[in-house]
């Protein structure tokens, strides 16, 4: 008796096995799009940043009299000032996309909204794209780094103004740029620093230093009751007024 032939099927295509995505490690050379990526699948109790290119983790946490109050009190400062301020936003922690190289996490930023006229956008994953008009870093153990390497990113990218708290020093320095340099702002005799970013932003540096933030909030309330602060408000009005009724192109 003779047998019938046997059909034979191939097995069906296996999918290539997914890859794991490579953890982040400080020093690590990569690009955008590849830190991002790698960096989504971090925990999210991890910082880290990228600085021309290279992929700076953040160090453990210093005690709070040297990084934690600060830049609660920072933030603190900032959010009343938004607060009073439609038009101007803060962040906190947020990673900003300024250029090819550079993804900085700066500890605190304040910009204009881009429906206010701000330059900075926001993308689809809720990133902020382009330079704040201030960015404000608690400095203990990397003052270096951000007085270094940071500084001359912020000052190349067209970042207005830069603040950094220098806790271990005691200090606060509040650059300003001018003509394609960063420049120390000045306080005014009652030693209070002025941003010529954010009208009525006023800064009691000693106060902020001792922690008395009864004293900075007076300060900055002063700034916000002033005129310069009321017109720039009214100039964001504006702004926006002009961007909601403008013809689509």
């Amino acid at each position: 008796m003779s047998t019938l032939p046997v059909a034979h099927f191939p097995s069906p295509a296996r999918a290539p096995a997914k890859q794991p995505i490579p953890p982040l490690e400080s020093g690590d050379r990569l690009n955008h799009a590849e830190y991002v990526r790698r960096y989504a699948a971090m925990p999210s109790h991890v910082k880290a940043e990228r600085i021309e290119g290279v992929v700076y983790m953040a160090a453990a946490a210093v005690s709070a009299g040297f990084h934690g109050q600060p830049h609660v009190d920072m933030t603190t400062w900032l959010g009343v000032y938004r607060m009073t301020t439609p038009g101007v936003a803060a962040a906190d922690n947020s990673t900003i996309f300024l250029d090819l190289d550079n993804d900085p996490q700066p500890d605190l930023c304040l910009y204009t909204l881009p429906t206010h006229g701000g330059r900075i956008k926001i993308d689809e994953k809720g990133y902020i794209v382009g330079s704040p008009e201030l960015i404000v870093e608690i400095a203990a153990s990397s003052f270096s780094f951000d007085l270094g390497a940071k500084l001359q990113v912020y000052r190349r990218n067209g970042v207005k103004e830069y603040i950094v708290h220098r806790t271990y020093d005691g200090e606060i320095d509040w650059f300003i740029l001018r003509d394609g340099r960063y420049e120390k702002l000045a306080p005014g005799e009652d030693g209070i620093h002025r941003s010529e970013a954010f009208p009525g932003l006023w800064l009691a540096v000693a106060s902020m230093i001792a922690g008395d933030l009864v004293q900075v909030l007076g300060a900055l309330q002063r700034g916000c009751a002033g005129e310069e602060h009321g017109a720039f408000v009214k100039g964001l009005a504006a702004a926006r007024e002009v961007g909601s009724t403008a013809a689509p192109i």
